[in-house]
């Protein structure tokens, strides 16, 4: 699909006409139509109750030439899917669907924030801050596209300038925000060769009797795990509150309070030598550094950490990797199809007398019996009962309360192995946090270029965020000793 443009007295005032064509989601990619129904699990994301974002930070090597960053926006982010350029109407029985505009001004999307000249890095990255959480906080308008791209041509102490993607969720999982975003951008070294992303681990099979055998003996077991993961869930989502704490504040609303931001970046190559030393995944070794740095920071708070549940996402689609948007059509992976699995936080009575690997392996242990369970496709199915039922407002409170009962939410995707360039801008790193959840503290990871960056929304005021940054690396270290031996440290 195409995109022309006509251009007024200034670059910021482009008005973009695309086509009618374009690509849909929800299997249906027939143009002719004028409308495309709203997937029901972006409908559950997109309501009064529950309104979900993802802002997708890019941290740049230099500044960012503005004029390439709209010709970007029009001639590549615009033309690849048609709900970049459709905002949601709804009929008169409240379906909602996504329509097609013949006119987009940039100038609604495109923000260039304005700030005083010659500030310190440490002043811009206050401002930053500021700035982000600002977005952070407003919602979309209905009548225009839901997506928005913020230009902070300001060093930081990160970074030379920064780019802020901020998209709704209704838009597209993570997987396949990211493919699109991931398909407008090019490789730094050469433009012409294809971003390459690490492969995920593969499941090993058995194979012949020893399948069948192995199938038998955990028949039993597996029936049993699932009553009781269903039964947990529903209760959890329901009924069943976790304690407050130093990261819970439990109040209402929560989501409608200010957040702060911030980040942690760590080593993929330490991260793979606990891993080869202690087996699991490298997401194992993640969730347990984050679940022990829950800890640490609970008890220089002064606060116990009893009774805490995180909400691991997974994403349902069956592919090992990114794919182009032609690929994720094909194979009808655009959309969103994510669930989640929740995962009791393992407690303990003496965080600095137990050892730290603990966590490490229990939470993989539990992640993956959750993922060979049937409580996935168990409870995916009551929430499509639900809402064939009682609607998605329905399922949205269902999906609300979840959140809301539960600690933290903990996401991860897979970035390049290799640099990037935006508008032939060096990337140094990028992460991305999602917002609109009713939870004191969010979990965001992505990996790229040999570092896995860990991004915190939290709760402004009530999580103190250079604290729990210094325990969460401080969990690393313990991990890493521990799994390794103080002689081995680099």
């Amino acid at each position: 699909m195409a995109a022309s443009c006509k251009k007024r007295t200034s670059l910021t005032s482009l008005i973009c006409r695309s086509s009618s064509g374009g690509f849909e989601e929800d299997h249906d990619d027939d143009q002719r139509k004028p409308l495309v129904p709203l997937s029901p699990s972006s409908q559950y994301i997109h309501t009064k109750e529950l309104s979900l974002a993802v802002i997708v930070v890019f941290e740049l090597e230099t500044l960012l030439n503005e004029a390439e960053a709209f010709q970007g926006v029009r001639d590549e982010l615009l033309p690849m899917n048609s709900r970049f350029s459709s905002i949601l109407v709804a009929d008169e029985k409240g379906a909602r669907y996504w329509k097609k505009v013949e006119l987009i001004n940039l100038e609604d999307h495109v923000k260039n924030p304005r700030f005083p000249e010659g500030l310190s890095a440490e002043t811009y990255e206050a401002h930053l801050h500021k700035y982000l959480g600002k977005i952070a906080m407003v919602p979309f308008v209905e009548s225009k596209p839901l997506w928005e791209l913020h230009i902070f041509n300001y060093p930081t102490s990160a970074a030379a300038a920064t780019v802020l993607f901020k998209l709704h969720h209704a838009l597209g999982d993570g997987f396949s925000l990211m493919g699109a975003l991931f398909s407008c951008i090019k490789r730094a070294e050469d433009p012409s060769l294809p971003l390459t992303f690490p492969s995920a681990a593969k499941v090993k099979y058995c194979r012949g009797e020893r399948k069948v055998l192995k199938m038998a003996a955990s028949a039993v077991a597996g029936v049993w795990y699932t009553a009781c993961d269903v039964a947990r869930s529903v209760l959890k989502s329901s009924v069943v509150e976790d304690g407050r704490s130093a990261i819970r504040s439990g109040r209402p609303h929560v989501e409608t309070r200010p957040v702060a931001f911030s980040t942690v970046v760590l080593s993929l190559e330490r991260i793979r030598q606990v891993k080869s030393r202690v087996g699991g995944t490298v997401n194992d070794v993640v969730v347990g550094v984050m679940f022990y740095g829950f800890h640490i920071y609970n008890k220089k708070m002064g606060q116990t950490s009893q009774n805490m549940t995180s909400l691991v996402l997974l994403n349902t689609k069956m592919v090992n990797g990114y794919q182009s948007i032609q690929e994720m059509l094909e194979t009808s992976a655009w959309g969103n199809n994510f669930t989640f699995i929740q995962v009791p936080i393992p407690s303990c009575e003496n965080v600095d007398e137990v050892n730290p690997l603990i966590f490490m392996t229990k939470a993989g242990d539990i992640i993956k019996r959750k993922r060979n369970s049937l409580e996935i496709f168990i409870i995916g199915f009551l929430l499509k009962m639900l809402w064939k039922i009682c609607g998605s407002e329905a399922v949205s409170r269902y999906i609300y309360r979840t959140l809301y009962n539960t600690t933290s939410t903990i996401s991860n995707l897979i970035g390049p192995a290799e640099k990037i360039q935006i508008a032939n801008c060096p990337v140094k790193n990028f992460y991305f946090f999602v917002t609109g959840a009713p939870q004191s503290i969010g979990t965001m990871v992505v990996s790229y270029m040999e570092k896995l960056t860990i991004a915190l929304i939290l709760e402004e005021g009530f999580v103190a965020p250079p604290l729990l940054v210094s325990c969460i690396y401080d969990a690393f270290e313990r991990i890493y000793r521990a799994a390794l031996g103080s002689a081995d440290m680099l």
